[in-house]
């Protein structure tokens, strides 16, 4: 056993200096590797062709690709929050809803919204039917007070809560309306 200045006692063959007061570090960087060659073998890499000109590297829905535009099928009409009275359009298949402007409904200044994937809403061409889906965010995705845990089919006038928002679901397309 060693004893520091200090009066600490330490064991000197564990530790190169007193471990209660700070260790000592030397700094003076003098010793280097030695230089080695290495030798690469050459290839040749593969350049990768550009993508066709006619992808525009974005999926295009079903209904857009058969109709050559993208309808309204519904709407989402805020009635409690930043945006209230505002609509916002839903479109076929899904709708992601997030405070993002990147996505399909943009509910900007509501904190509480998560930026992107709060919930998703879609449409069903083939079953005319909507349904809810919470998203992969924090938050929580409410239907008529309820939790959203699994995907629920939405009815008219059913209301939706996201944070501090409340949307109305007024269904366009169904069984009595659908685009073709």
């Amino acid at each position: 056993m060693e004893r520091c200045s200090k009066g600490h006692y330490y064991e000197v063959s564990k530790h190169s200096s007193c471990p209660h007061c700070g260790i000592n570090i030397d700094l003076n960087f003098e010793r280097t590797m030695t230089k080695q060659q290495v030798d690469f073998p050459k290839t040749q890499a593969k350049v990768p062709s550009p993508p066709s000109q006619n992808d525009s590297n974005k999926t295009i829905g079903i209904v857009r690709k058969n109709l050559g535009i993208d309808p309204v099928v519904g709407w989402l009409i805020c009635i409690e929050g930043a945006q209230k009275g505002r609509d916002f359009r839903i479109h076929s298949e899904r709708n992601f809803i997030g405070r993002s402007d990147k996505m399909d409904i943009a509910i900007t200044g509501d904190e509480s919204i998560s930026r992107e994937n709060h919930a998703i809403v879609s449409y069903s061409p083939k079953k005319q039917n909507f349904r809810i889906y919470p998203g992969d965010s924090r938050g929580l995705v409410y239907l008529n007070d309820e939790e959203v845990i699994n995907p629920e089919e939405l009815q008219p006038y059913d209301v939706i809560e996201l944070g501090q928002t409340k949307l109305i679901f007024i269904p366009f397309c169904g069984k009595k309306f659908q685009w073709k």
